[in-house]
């Protein structure tokens, strides 16, 4: 299922950004190799800053393995400036209708292979027809999107190839990075749809957005942390009586066996770390 974040609701939803800023650094900075700025974990660039909107992908326990990220190209974006030995010395692309996408990546070490639901393939598609749908509905005609050419060929194999690229293919980091022009159309969407049997409305219901904010997900958090607390105090206690017991034990003997018999038994419960 996917959800969309952007600069209106992204204060309530701060922790699954995390987890997407989490999953591009591994993505782009490790297995890519991508000359990127990774900190505590986290790939962040100065474009995150500009509000852009975020199309995240969450598997059914509510993990973050894919996104991609959306921009305006009326203001500065990553094939303006970053990528703009791309653009071969073509001016920058800006238009209204025009988005950027930069930043789709997928977390290959939790999906699964094939084509099921889950699956790396799968949860690609679906990424692609909500990223097209929301840019569609926000009255975007086609998006320029920095990709190289594993993704290239992605694209392609998915019913979803470009249409056009702008300027040439250029080295970045161990990867070759380029430009590809996609239409957000209907027969578009549709094709990918049909390819991945992608079925119904993919993105999240209101109860669905509720449920994966920050406020619940802290009241979970705070829960799971009294639990833990709770379960702690009673294992403190159970070990505090057998502390006591044992004391006990030691303490009454009223012959030689006895004291024989309680002191082997403080020894095996020390032993085991029972206390």
């Amino acid at each position: 299922m996917i959800i969309v974040v952007d600069g209106i609701n992204r204060h309530r939803y701060t922790q699954l950004l995390d987890e997407m800023f989490a999953l591009r650094a591994r993505v782009f900075g490790g297995r890519l190799g991508w000359e990127v700025e990774i900190r505590n974990g986290r790939e962040i660039d100065q474009y995150d800053a500009l509000d852009p909107a975020y199309v995240i992908g969450l598997n059914d326990d509510n993990r973050v393995v894919s996104c991609v990220r959306a921009l305006q190209t009326t203001g500065p974006h990553m094939l303006s400036d970053v990528f703009s030995s791309i653009l071969d010395g073509e001016p920058p692309l800006r238009s209204a209708t025009l988005w950027e996408s930069t930043r789709f990546c997928v977390d290959t070490e939790v999906l699964e292979r094939g084509s099921a639901r889950n699956s790396i393939s799968y949860a690609t598609c679906e990424l692609m027809v909500a990223s097209l749908e929301y840019a569609k509905n926000s009255g975007i005609s086609d998006i320029v999107t920095v990709i190289d050419p594993v993704m290239n060929r992605v694209l392609k194999r998915s019913a979803c190839a470009p249409y056009g690229y702008v300027g040439k293919t250029t080295p970045m980091g161990k990867v070759r990075a380029m430009a590809a022009l996609l239409d957000c159309s209907d027969e578009r969407i549709d094709r990918i749809r049909r390819f991945a049997g992608i079925e119904g409305d993919v993105f999240v219901d209101d109860l669905q957005m509720q449920a994966l904010s920050d406020d619940v997900k802290l009241s979970e958090d705070t829960q799971r942390k009294s639990l833990i607390s709770q379960q702690l105090d009673t294992k403190r206690y159970m070990q505090s009586m057998l502390r006591d017991y044992c004391v006990e034990q030691v303490t009454d003997a009223e012959t030689p066996e006895e004291l024989d018999a309680a002191e082997r038994m403080n020894c095996i419960i020390r032993e085991l770390k029972l206390f």
